[in-house]
């Protein structure tokens, strides 16, 4: 009975089934009937008759109309097959094909159907064309019937439609895009050396802090020692704030902070870098072929920017080390608010570690005195993000630098004591919007206020006689870039920047009397346009530009410059990439160094302004050629360079000899060579460098008038490599360059006593050099949990494990019985370090 039952179940079920199939079968008939089918029905049931050409009608179809009304049926026929009806009388209408038609439709991707914002609606043949709205509707009158439409968008197919498909639709015909996959040619974007380090295509080197990985000797993310591993960078003293671009003084490199100049770089003299890492988004580093929009750095750029979006969770982290401790977060107040801030002090005034005494006992080297010293340092920063909407962003930003030292020596032999006092300090603010207007047209305003102050004061051991000297620098800068994309291939900036600088240099000497307050402006005005080309199938990569300067000191000139920029980069093959690049570049700013021992040598340079005649405006042209292998992780680079550098005086470049107080403007220039060998996998990197430069000074008031410059250090080179095993990172390297280059005093008469107070005799500037140097390095970074939401990691480094003795620097005084002293500045010693982070 149950089987019957069942059986007489199933067998009703189907006949159901067959009744709904057959049934939607006749609805779906019926939705749509042939127009000439339909005009008959009319015909009938009204009484009336339809006049047409067969041709015009034939193919048409239309969805009955729900109405019982014949006006209203006409009218919704006309707007489905896109006619004309016209009543003659009341029994005759007339029925004519439309020349135009009113098409509308909705454009979604095929993925998720996610509307697509923007996409060009082209008719071909004509120059009508528009863009879809937030909701990918669009709409267009009087197309002609027989239009195609193509519809594109970056990221999807292009999609070809006749205007008839869409035309008397309701509602409007939905139309999807397919999403566009492309096998594109490798380009020269490679990873280098160590995790979060990327070669740009216009030769640019992009360091991503929150994806670094681990280098020899650092154990944090330090920016400025980070650059230093590439090849074409040197620290000729070991410090951050002395970076050396292709042979360049650290002043003609132009360091940026979310846009802000800043003048001052370094903590503890240079030894550490004053921009926390933490908050840090992406470094951009560029040697040659700068973007127009920069002006400045006639070595140089180093971009700093820091974290620019908001995020959807709070995070942040702290960390301490064997010279000072840090916080930071990002705290999202709302979607469309947030806030960042970060904070580091040392702990050099409470915790006497070793590595604090070896970089004491590296500034103030001398085996003469006894010293005793109370110094410390601080930085705050603060970002403020707002989204006004989806296509304004608001950014404000803050950083606090200080310095502060209290110092003293006493000479071993007289017991005469002699203090320095020293206050350095940068403070900036400024502001930016970013705007979409459209999906080609998009401006970017930045706006900041920076003022860089440097106190010091030196005492002599009877306290008779106080030199006081400050450097003030204020600075307010404004600069609007216009990007236009003409199309796929093509991108056009422009853009217009001004900028005051007024600097402030003071001297008070108590004894004798003295005093000197000499305060100087130089204004900037420029204008520069700059076009981006790349090829469809990412061969050619070509960037052009040029920035037209205007730059004016109130009081002493007025000068106009032109400077082009390129940068070219095509794939020979898929593994070979052929890179030109070029640039004019100029600055008004500079710093004098005054190497008299006051102060001990500490601190003694000066930010100045060009004045047209003893300091000129310094001027730049660079070019340079490279080759790029990049082959089943192998990366092989090489690049050949020449750079003029022109309007340098005599007081910026560091002499410490018979030219140092002479003030003569000259030139330099440099040919150079960088090679990189790197080999990488997911669990290690080893790298080779080697760089050879030719730097040579040109002054046409010295004899001889060419010798070699300050920082000729005619060979580099670097062995380093770094592993990965699961949670343990090792780095180890060694680098290595030639002696830097020293003036003798000349062996059979060294002291000249014709003249008073006397004087050393010299030797032919630069003819003699230092020591080679060669500083080996090695760090470790475990990483770890802490709960479930806390990671750390813990890290431990040693920089000169072997201990060598480097000498940096050396130069030659009279001492009080008018002999001659030789004073020899010496690296870094054997310096280990440990550090602990953790991050939420």
């Amino acid at each position: 009975m149950a089987k019957t039952l069942r059986k007489s179940s199933l067998t009703l079920l189907c006949f159901v089934l067959f009744l709904l199939s057959k049934n939607v079968d006749a609805q779906d008939h019926r939705a749509s009937i042939p127009l000439i089918s339909f005009l008959q029905e009319l015909e009938r049931e009204f009484e009336i008759k339809f006049s047409y050409a067969d041709d015009d009608i034939r193919e048409l179809s239309v969805i009955p109309p729900q109405k019982e009304n014949l006006k209203d049926i006409l009218g919704d026929i006309q707007r489905q097959a896109q006619l004309q009806i016209q009543k003659l009388n009341e029994r005759y209408y007339t029925i004519t094909r439309s020349a135009a038609l009113d098409i509308c439709g909705i454009v979604l991707d095929n993925f998720e159907q996610n509307t697509v914002t923007g996409a060009t609606i082209e008719i071909l043949g004509t120059k009508t064309a528009i863009i879809t709205d937030m909701e990918g509707y669009f709409s267009i009158s009087n197309v002609p019937r027989s239009a195609k439409l193509r519809i594109k968008h970056i990221g999807y197919k292009t999609l070809f439609v006749d205007a008839a498909d869409l035309a008397g639709r309701a509602p409007c015909t939905t139309l999807l895009l397919a999403q566009y996959y492309q096998q594109l040619e490798e380009v020269v974007v490679y990873e280098f050396l160590t995790k979060g380090l990327v070669k740009q295509l216009d030769g640019s080197i992009e360091m991503n802090s929150e994806e670094f990985g681990i280098l020899p000797g650092l154990i944090e993310p330090d920016v400025l020692q980070t650059v230093q591993a590439l090849p074409g960078i040197e620290s000729v003293d070991e410090t951050v704030s002395n970076i050396n671009i292709r042979g360049g003084t650290n002043d003609q490199n132009l360091m940026l902070w979310n846009g802000i100049k800043m003048y001052q770089s370094g903590h503890f003299f240079g030894l550490i870098s004053a921009f926390n890492p933490y908050l840090t988004d992406k470094v951009i580093l560029t040697k040659n072929g700068t973007r127009a929009e920069y002006g400045d750095g006639v070595s140089g750029i180093i971009d700093i920017r820091t974290k620019d979006t908001i995020a959807d969770q709070f995070f942040g982290g702290a960390g301490v080390n064997l010279i000072g401790g840090d916080v930071y977060g990002h705290l999202p107040v709302s979607d469309k608010l947030a806030l960042q801030v970060s904070a580091r002090r040392s702990l050099t005034d409470i915790l006497n570690t070793p590595t604090y005494q070896k970089f004491f006992t590296r500034v103030f080297e001398d085996s003469q005195v006894n010293r005793d010293g109370n110094f410390y340092f601080y930085d705050f920063t603060g970002k403020l993000l707002y989204d006004i909407d989806k296509n304004q962003q608001l950014r404000l930003n803050f950083i606090s630098v200080n310095n502060l030292l209290d110092y003293s020596e006493e000479e071993m032999d007289t017991g005469k004591r002699t203090r320095s006092d020293l206050d350095q300090t940068n403070l900036s603010f400024g502001g930016s919007l970013r705007s979409t207007w459209n999906k080609k047209f998009s401006t970017f305003l930045n706006v900041y206020h920076t003022r860089y102050d440097l106190d010091a004061r030196n005492t002599s051991s009877n306290e008779k006689q106080t030199l006081f000297q400050n450097n003030e620098v204020v600075e307010t800068a404004l600069k609007l870039n216009i990007d236009y994309q003409v199309s796929e291939r093509f991108d056009w900036l422009n853009g217009y920047q001004y900028s005051e600088t007024g600097i402030t240099n003071a001297t008070d000497v108590t004894q004798p009397p003295f005093q000197s307050n000499v305060r100087d402006v130089i204004r900037s005005q420029a204008l520069f346009s700059e076009i981006t080309y790349r090829s469809d199938d990412q061969k050619l990569f070509a960037r052009g530009g040029v920035r037209l300067n205007r730059l004016e000191n109130p009081d002493s000139f007025e000068e106009f410059l032109i400077e082009p920029r390129i940068s070219l980069n095509y794939a020979l093959t898929r593994e070979l990439k052929f890179e030109v690049l070029g640039e004019f570049k100029s600055q008004a700013t500079n710093q004098i160094i005054d190497l008299e021992q006051n102060f001990l040598g500490i601190e003694k340079r000066r930010w100045i302004v060009s004045n047209g005649d003893d300091l000129p405006v310094t001027k730049s042209r660079q070019a340079a050629v490279g080759i790029n292998y990049d082959h089943r992780n192998m990366y092989v680079g090489l690049e050949g360079f020449y750079k003029d550098v022109d309007g340098i005086s005599i007081s910026t470049q560091g002499f410490q000899n018979q030219n140092q107080f002479n003030g003569e403007v000259g030139k330099y220039d440099v040919k150079g060579l960088e090679l990189l060998i790197n080999k990488k996998t997911d669990a290690y990197s080893i790298w080779a460098s080697y760089g050879y430069n030719l730097n040579t000074y040109y002054f046409t008031d010295i004899v001889p008038p060419e010798f070699p410059n300050n920082l000729d250090i005619r060979h580099t080179g670097s062995l380093a490599g770094t592993y990965t095993l699961e949670n343990i990172k090792f780095g180890i390297g060694l680098n290595y360059h030639s002696g830097k280059p020293v003036t003798e005093p000349q062996a059979e008469d060294p002291i000249d006593t014709s003249f008073f107070p006397f004087r050393i005799n010299y030797r032919s500037p630069n003819t003699d050099r230092l020591p080679e140097y060669l500083r080996a390095d090695a760090s470790v970074i475990y990483n770890f949990e802490l709960g479930h939401a806390v990671k750390a990691s813990a890290g431990v480094s040693v920089l000169n494990f072997t201990d060598r003795k480097n000498i940096l620097n050396a130069y030659y005084r009279l001492d009080e019985q008018d002999a001659i002293e030789r004073i020899e500045n010496v690296s870094l010693g054997f310096t280990p370090n440990v550090s602990f982070r953790a991050r939420f």
